[in-house]
């Protein structure tokens, strides 16, 4: 039999103040309702049943923030002990929403890498299952499941609009496009300018490392993304794209404003893309913009992100 997923359906909704804005048809697929505030918990979900369905007792992840919010909901859901590595970088908000879920959260690291390192050794002392925030397959089948529902939401778009981390949402989309023979759908994968790891291994041709993440899009903050993201785009057209960290601000601002709903600067890396017209979406007369969603959001967090941006005047 099979297992219920923990993830809803959500809808797609077209946006009009988008709309008026670019000239272009513009849906919003609203990942943002999901009950882990987030995608993330379509794959994360999925890979959490599986390991209970296996007996394991105990998992672990690292993140910082969203893909530790989906194991630690996942885990309350399932009745099993979650633990979550954050870097320092998670803010104390975060962190409290996650133990609000009944994990264990531990702080390690001043990035997302080396959380990830500590998870990994964790594991074996505890004998958990780690889920990884974005790099397995079972992850990318889960999201997938995005564009499962697209085909019975909206038109077959030009191109979908999506921000880009560690690349579990990317790989997750253009395998969804795959299964509906949606292959001539492009993807704009968005990153801002502080943490590009997807678009600096497609310049290279090959993996890079970022020395560093420099950006208030901490969910994006990935120093190397998923190998299978830049596989992908190599056969599928995948067009990388940044955005300032500003222009991720003002999404959110704008996007609150037209729809009502928070999303963190992540997600407003690729609402960005939209509201600032973008050249690489002049030739596309339709858009679907995953609105991927986010824990580490707040009225007062936005008014701080704004503040700290402010041009400096002359």
């Amino acid at each position: 039999m099979p297992l219920t997923p923990l993830h809803n359906v959500t809808p797609t909704i077209e946006s009009l103040p988008m709309q008026h804005r670019t000239g272009k048809a513009v849906f919003l697929k609203m990942e943002c309702y999901q009950p882990a505030a987030s995608f993330k918990i379509r794959g994360i979900g999925r890979l959490c049943q599986e390991y209970v369905e296996q007996g394991v007792s105990h998992l672990i992840s690292s993140s910082g923030g969203n893909a530790g919010y989906a194991v630690a909901f996942a885990g309350r859901r399932l009745g099993i002990n979650v633990t979550v590595i954050v870097p320092d970088t998670t803010p104390g908000e975060v962190q409290r929403r996650i133990e609000a879920e009944g994990a264990a959260v531990v702080v390690h690291g001043s990035v997302w890498d080396e959380a990830h390192a500590y998870a990994l050794d964790l594991c074996n002392e505890v004998h958990g299952a780690y889920i990884p925030p974005f790099d397995h397959p079972t992850l990318w089948k889960g999201h997938a499941t995005i564009v499962d529902e697209l085909v019975r939401q909206c038109p077959k778009p030009d191109t979908v609009v999506l921000a880009v981390g560690g690349g579990g949402l990317l790989c997750g989309i253009v395998e969804g496009l795959s299964n509906h023979g949606w292959d001539t759908v492009s993807v704009v994968a968005v990153e801002t300018e502080g943490a590009a790891s997807f678009a600096g291994a497609v310049t290279a041709g090959q993996l890079v490392t970022l020395q560093g993440i420099d950006s208030v899009a901490t969910s994006l903050g990935a120093k190397r993304v998923a190998a299978r993201a830049l596989e992908l785009s190599k056969r599928h057209t995948i067009i990388p794209l940044t955005v300032s960290d500003r222009a991720a601000v003002s999404a959110c601002r704008q996007f609150a404003d037209d729809h009502r709903t928070l999303v963190e600067p992540a997600c407003g890396a690729a609402l960005a893309a939209v509201y600032e017209k973008s050249d690489t979406l002049a030739w596309a007369d339709s858009i679907v913009v995953i609105v991927c969603g986010g824990i580490g959001v707040s009225i007062g967090k936005l008014a701080e992100w704004e503040h700290r941006l402010r041009p400096t005047p002359v």
